[in-house]
């Protein structure tokens, strides 16, 4: 929902100097002009929280001491005799995909997909709250930042598309959740909301629903106080409900996983479909803290592995005519335990493996430098050690797909060098 809070505090200074809307609101009409060769890029950010076993999902069944290191949870070697309910998927004859990942292996196989292990934060702590709130600050360590990554990224390249006549999209970053990421808070404004098709502005000091909604009680005061400008953001919400979310089919032969997650990247791609401005997207997908019976080719880890990549392969499905302009990235805060424990699970660790995809990714490779499982090379003599800080990784995403100039004022205190990406744009 976009609340009152929202309109006034974000929406007169990010939509101040908007023209007043005729019948369409003239950032629409911009961008729905600028298809084709003309569209923007677009990123599509899926935090996984609790922490997925990167171990499991992009397993080093080269190693031996993977083997060891978890002799109930580990996954079977491809074609390995006896593994009746599944084994690796080979990827480069050491990696290899969890089975319940079986979607990815034809991106894989197209070079849309990359995979990069042994990545994550610097930062050494086991706290979710903490680790996620690092991440998405793009600070690792410093509790004070004001703004997430995402929303530095906005505030350093202003709407490429944009110009006097044509004011930017209010929908250039929108999170699918009822509340606005960390990664999105910040001075540039962004948009939360459940469903397209519930995306309204609403009034009443609650937060509740208002009969007529904000604009039939604050009509005046919008009118007075943010004139065109406001009057633009209802012809906005107006339009994108005209889009008629209800009524939308994704491509041929394209199903979404059911549930919140399958929807939200659904909804997704409804919005870049509809040519609204869309820049940035984001949604999460959770249940990866898996201490307790996490399982191995099936069970508790297998299912989450199952929805992620079943609902990002139907996402790029239904945006295959749009794959060179998007691009989709993973993230979790961090791995889990190099050793099973005792209660056939993993604990909190400290590297893990993001998923990259889309058309101008040079997939069919894992990227990134191999730490190695022996005890002399883990991290703690516990974890997967990490060979890439995930600032790098999502640096070189802001300058290489999304054309960010200042990476330093994304990742303040954080010398970002291009010499460290990984390569993969």
């Amino acid at each position: 929902m976009v609340t009152r809070r929202f309109l006034l505090k974000s929406g007169s200074a990010a939509l101040a100097g908007l023209g007043a809307a005729v019948n369409t609101p003239s950032f629409l009409g911009r961008v729905a002009a600028a298809g084709g060769a003309n569209r923007r890029r677009v990123l599509v950010a899926i935090f996984q929280r609790g922490a997925m076993d990167g171990l499991n999902a992009v397993a080093p069944y080269g190693e031996r001491a993977y083997y060891d290191l978890r002799p109930n949870l580990a996954i079977p070697r491809p074609g390995a005799a006896g593994a009746a309910n599944g084994s690796a998927i080979d990827l480069d004859g050491f990696f290899g995909l969890h089975p319940s990942l079986a979607p990815f292996k034809p991106l894989y196989d197209e070079k849309r997909l990359a995979i990069v292990h042994a990545v994550g934060s610097p930062d050494g702590t086991r706290s979710h709250f903490d680790a996620q709130d690092y991440m998405e600050s793009g600070t690792p360590g410093v509790k004070s930042t004001p703004d997430g990554w995402l929303n530095r990224y906005m505030q350093s390249k202003p709407d490429s598309k944009a110009s006097p006549s044509s004011p930017a999209s209010p929908f250039r970053a929108v999170s699918m959740g009822a509340n606005l990421p960390r990664a999105l808070q910040g001075r540039a404004p962004a948009v939360a909301m459940t469903r397209i098709n519930d995306f309204g502005i609403r009034g009443g000091m609650s937060g509740g629903a208002v009969e007529g909604g904000f604009e039939s009680i604050y009509a005046e005061t919008v009118d007075k106080a943010l004139g065109a400008p406001g009057r633009e953001t209802f012809e906005a919400v107006k339009l994108l409900k005209r889009v008629n979310p209800s009524q939308y089919q994704p491509a041929d032969g394209v199903n979404y996983p059911r549930g919140r997650f399958g929807e939200s990247l659904r909804q997704t791609a409804q919005l870049i479909k509809a040519d609204v401005g869309l820049e940035v997207a984001f949604t999460d997908i959770g249940g990866w803290d898996t201490h307790v019976n996490q399982g191995g080719v099936q069970g508790q880890l297998a299912l989450r592995l199952t929805e992620l990549a079943q609902g990002i392969a139907a996402l790029y499905a239904d945006l295959r005519e749009y794959s060179d302009e998007v691009l989709i990235l993973t993230m979790t805060e961090f791995g889990r335990t190099a050793r099973e424990n005792g209660n056939r699970g993993t604990d909190h660790g400290h590297a893990s493996a993001m998923f990259v995809l889309g058309g101008a990714v040079k997939g069919g490779r894992v990227y990134g430098r191999w730490p190695g499982l022996k005890p002399e090379q883990l991290n703690e003599n516990r974890d997967l050690a990490l060979t890439t800080d995930f600032r790098d990784l999502f640096a070189e995403i802001a300058k290489q797909h999304l054309g960010a100039g200042d990476l330093n004022a994304i990742f303040p205190g954080y010398e970002v060098k291009p010499a460290n990406f990984v390569g993969l744009l």
